[in-house]
């Protein structure tokens, strides 16, 4: 796959994903059904699954990375303290557990794994010799 503006245009349509559904998991995450981090759930099979449809779907490692790259700067950006001094993702206290912390160390993982995953397209069964 050589260079292309139809490309660069695929990463930047898939780094907007990425942004919204990384704004949607950072928030999310912190939702809880009894002891149950269902939110965290949620946003984590969410976000592998985004990840791996566009990597799937464009056959284009790059996109898949700028999805990820996406959702990781929404993380980064919502995770620090807002403007009226309010935190989404806060640090967990000792000991304790924070879907945040998971969250913020799940979605580079995914990224990493569906970015590094062979490509099957780029495998190619030579077939067989005619046999005479």
């Amino acid at each position: 796959m050589g260079f292309s503006w139809a490309r660069v245009g695929t990463w930047i349509v898939a780094g907007v994903i990425g942004i919204v559904y990384g704004v949607a998991g950072t928030i999310g995450q912190a939702a809880m059904w009894g002891p149950v981090p269902l939110g965290l759930v949620i946003a984590v099979i969410g976000v592998g699954a985004l990840m791996l449809a566009v990597r799937t779907l464009t056959d284009d490692r790059w996109a898949a990375l700028a999805c990820g790259l996406g959702v990781m700067l929404a993380t980064l950006v919502f995770s620090g303290r807002g403007p009226g001094g309010s935190i989404v993702v806060p640090a967990p206290a000792d000991g304790q557990f924070s879907t945040g912390v998971v969250w913020t160390i799940a979605v580079p993982l995914l990224a990493a794994i569906i970015v590094g995953w062979p490509s099957r397209s780029g495998r190619r069964d030579t077939p067989a010799p005619p046999s005479a």
